[in-house]
């Protein structure tokens, strides 16, 4: 949900070279990806930057009702 969510909400706005990083990141562990997004971890030099960035501001999850 979170990973793909991020995909779903913004991948249509994407650059050629904002794709590549996604699909470059989906190489890693979801469970570094997620604790990366949710600040529980570092982010890594290489992911650091502009989509992670957004991707750790999760404004693309709808809250739970």
């Amino acid at each position: 949900m979170m990973i793909g969510g991020f995909f779903d909400a913004y991948a249509a706005r994407w650059t050629d070279s904002q794709l590549d990083w996604f699909e470059a990141l989906l190489e890693e562990q979801d469970v570094d990806i997620m604790a990366w997004g949710l600040r529980a971890l570092p982010v890594p030099k290489n992911w650091q930057g502009e989509l992670m960035d957004a991707f750790q501001k999760l404004d693309f999850i709808a809250p739970a009702v």
